[in-house]
């Protein structure tokens, strides 16, 4: 039997720029993003954010669905720039309350709000003056944390500094698939460096203004040896360095991994002592974003980690050529606790692509694959918490699917399909799912799998519905 802890919350994350859309409405200042979607040749099929989800204008229909799916929770970004055209100096009090506006309605909603101040939509302007190279930017960032906590902490129980500190310098300072779309190596271990001592800037700040949790968000893809030769094993253990201990190393108090001077060579400088103790506030609770793992081999022509992934055969990938790989959340539930101490652990990403059409017909969306990568993935979750990991939530990504970055439109992820033609929602079966399991807390996920979820009350149709498809899905495998 599946028991989930009573407290345990459960909810959908989005991020400002891949849903909001009106990126300059209200005097908000362009961002990073901005500029590199509307930059030829930079995104698939040119798409950019200017739409999106259009959540800016329908916010409140959006939070009705999410209180008609039973979430408890919404994780969401701030962007900056709408608090800050240019990134510090002036206040936009236009920008700061469209935030108010939309944590007041989650809060009648009975929706608890979880806040991210930092998900890659760097104001331009702050770009201008060198972004995540410039070594000013722990006070830029520390400022404009501080307008948010001042206006919202309280309302605002849980916060977050960064999202995913790797994937901002892997992707927008090393190889250049992300905003601000730089390829350099020796800048990618700078950025790094700014954006731990930025986070670190804005938990001082919290401890001075704020009276509640604030936490970092860092995504973690578990590295496994593709073979048991030295230089797989090698690979596997550079990889696990550049992607995950080099952000929760030095959050945690633990410096810099070793093999980071060995993957830099002379674009590494090691951080001083100061840097170290900035970098290494202490956090109320950690974010987990977890899609995939990595199964790692030695590739000199794959600098500077030198090592390639290896494709599995046999397994599941989803549209963004991820492996459906469930025991690696559980496992890295358990490292976490293990390498960094029992600190609370939050789920705040985890979520696949499946190919979904462009749109629904008769209000209804069959998304077997998905179901089927939810349901594994909670069961993995449990798992961890069973194994004496404390995870306290959940957060499903994600709510709507949206602008997948420099990827577009065509990579759904969501739990409800937006038809972006019309801006119709329409909740898949995967929200269909969720509903029963947070109805449930998690209960529905003991059944065996192709059975029906035990009806609870209120969510029978929606039950038999899933049965359905569930049904039709496990034949299928």
């Amino acid at each position: 039997m599946i028991k989930f802890p009573d407290q345990f919350l459960w909810g959908a994350a989005t991020s400002a720029y891949q849903i909001e859309g009106s990126p300059l409405a209200d005097g908000a200042g362009p961002s990073i993003w901005h500029r590199f979607v509307h930059s030829p040749g930079l995104t698939a099929k040119g798409e950019t954010g200017d739409i999106a989800c259009d959540h800016y204008n329908r916010y409140r229909d959006d939070i009705a669905l999410m209180r008609s799916l039973g979430l408890q929770a919404y994780r969401f970004s701030v962007n900056w720039g709408r608090i800050f055209p240019d990134g510090t100096g002036r206040l936009n009090s236009a920008g700061l309350d469209f935030y108010e506006r939309l944590v007041d309605a989650l809060l009648e909603a009975g929706i608890e709000p979880l806040a991210t101040l930092y998900h890659w939509d760097l104001p331009a302007a702050l770009d201008d003056r060198g972004g995540w190279l410039n070594p000013e930017i722990a006070h830029w960032f520390a400022d404009y944390a501080g307008a948010m906590f001042e206006r919202l902490d309280g309302r605002v129980k849980r916060w977050a500094t960064l999202n995913e500190p790797w994937v901002i310098t892997d992707g927008g300072y090393l190889h250049g698939a992300l905003a601000p779309g730089h390829r350099n190596v020796f800048e990618a271990p700078i950025a790094s460096r700014n954006l731990m001592l930025a986070h670190g800037a804005a938990v001082q700040r919290y401890r001075q203004a704020g009276k509640h949790e604030i936490g970092l968000v860092v995504n973690i893809e578990p590295k496994y040896p593709a073979s048991e030769s030295d230089s797989d094993r090698n690979a596997a253990a550079r990889s696990d360095a550049y992607m995950n201990r080099q952000y929760l190393d030095p959050a945690f108090g633990l410096g810099c991994p070793t093999e980071m001077a060995e993957i830099f060579g002379p674009a590494w400088r090691d951080w001083t002592a100061e840097e170290l103790a900035l970098a290494a506030q202490p956090i109320d609770w950690l974010g987990i974003n977890y899609y995939t793992r990595g199964v790692m081999k030695h590739d000199d022509a794959k600098p500077p980690v030198r090592a390639d992934y290896v494709r599995q055969p046999g397994a599941t990938y989803t549209e963004t050529g991820w492996e459906v790989f469930e025991q690696g959340l559980t496992e890295t539930l358990l490292w976490v606790k293990e390498r960094y101490g029992d600190i609370p652990l939050y789920v705040t990403e985890n979520g696949s692509a499946f190919d979904d059409p462009p749109t629904a017909q008769g209000g209804r969306l069959e998304d077997p694959a998905r179901v089927d990568y939810l349901e594994r993935h909670l069961r993995a979750v449990h798992a961890a918490i069973a194994g004496g990991a404390d995870v306290r939530g959940y957060m499903a990504w994600s709510l709507l699917d949206n602008l997948e970055w420099s990827l577009g439109f065509s990579k759904r992820f969501g739990i409800v399909h937006i038809d972006f033609e019309t801006q119709q929602r329409t909740p898949k079966d995967s929200a269909r799912l969720y509903s029963t399991v947070i109805a449930s807390n998690g209960a529905v996920l003991s059944e065996s799998a192709g059975a029906a979820p035990r009806a609870e009350p209120g969510i029978a149709s929606a039950a038999e519905k899933l049965a359905a498809a569930l049904e039709h899905h496990h034949h299928h495998h």
